[in-house]
């Protein structure tokens, strides 16, 4: 086997086809932000990210091509609308980068354990490098800034513990135990992305053109804050703090700066990225009320998205991605 000629698998043009659209989509934000951002130190960030953003854009399309796929549409600057009043605040927009740069890490993690071709796993080992440092960079400056909240402190135990009776699963009734340190970890993950969820949502619900955009929006907005407020109950249960809420940086701006389109493949994906979140959350519980309240969010987000399906497809808004050959329609044709 030629090492140095292999073509892409299923699974690699599947990824770097991910890659391409949901690149092409945060980029149009950051654009937007950018242009939008008035603190210098934010603004450099930005400008970072857009930059890098360029120097892999180029090299997916190298690799799709290459091998004769079509480059997809993705999003390009005739979803974004330049000129109107700003509808973030520059602290949102730094919270914002924070998150999908969290995003992105994952997609290139996934990307490479994926990828066999020595090219691909170069190609996103830089990209997994190029994350690394703008979520440093991220965190930094919000912690310079006082604006990065640190999950819940705990104090240390004298010993090591074992798990001694079957009241530790028992979230509702009788002994319910506190929370451990690894439920914690999902809990605050999940709050942060759907505290982000519903502050998009809320912001693009005021700008949307259309009103089957607005109604989707203000429907995935309640959905959110549902999710939130369930999550941030468990955790008030043991008098633990929650993330902060973001809505008040979004201004009362009614110019779209995005198109419908945009604005609604983005809730999608991070609905959708939500949904290997909230599974994660789930393995991991062992409370009764938290498998409860990861069940009826997964069921929640799943339902939304179908709606959130329906709406792209009709709209033809929604890129397919490459398929498999149908063999059966291929030996018609002879």
């Amino acid at each position: 086997m030629d090492k140095n000629n292999l073509k892409l698998t299923s699974s690699e043009i599947g990824t770097l086809w991910g890659e391409y659209v949901n690149g092409t989509m945060t980029d149009v934000v950051n654009r937007y932000m950018y242009s939008i951002i008035e603190d210098e130190s934010i603004k450099t960030i930005f400008e970072d990210a857009i930059k890098t953003f360029e120097k892999q854009k180029k090299q997916l399309v190298t690799f799709i091509e290459n091998d004769g796929f079509p480059v997809p549409i993705g999003f390009t600057e005739s979803d974004l609308n330049k000129g109107g009043e700003r509808l973030f605040t520059d602290i949102f927009c730094l919270n914002y980068l924070h998150i999908m740069t969290l995003h992105g890490l994952l997609g290139h993690t996934t990307a490479l354990s994926v990828s066999v071709r020595k090219d691909l796993r170069d190609f996103y080992d830089s990209c997994d490098n190029d994350a690394k440092k703008m979520y440093h960079q991220t965190i930094e400056l919000l912690l310079e800034k006082g604006n990065f909240q640190r999950d819940p402190l705990f104090y240390p135990a004298k010993n090591p513990e074992f798990i001694s009776s079957q009241d530790f699963t028992d979230g509702y009734f009788g002994k319910g135990r506190r929370l451990t340190a690894t439920e914690i970890i999902s809990i605050s993950f999940n709050l942060k992305k759907s505290i982000m969820a519903k502050t998009l949502s809320i912001a693009f619900s005021q700008v949307a053109q259309t009103k089957e955009v607005r109604k989707f929006l203000e429907d995935s907005e309640k959905m959110s804050d549902g999710q939130i407020q369930a999550l941030s109950k468990i955790m008030h249960k043991d008098n633990l703090p929650v993330p902060r809420s973001w809505e008040t940086e979004v201004t009362t701006s009614t110019d779209s700066p995005f198109s419908d389109k945009l604005m609604l493949y983005h809730i999608g994906f991070l609905f959708q990225a939500a949904q290997v979140y909230h599974g994660t959350g789930l393995a991991s519980a062992m409370r009764t009320d938290l498998v409860t309240t990861y069940e009826s969010t997964i069921l929640q987000t799943l339902m939304v998205t179908k709606k959130w399906f329906d709406i792209m497809v009709q709209n033809k808004w929604l890129e397919q991605p490459p398929l498999a050959p149908n063999r059966k329609e291929i030996a018609k044709e002879k």
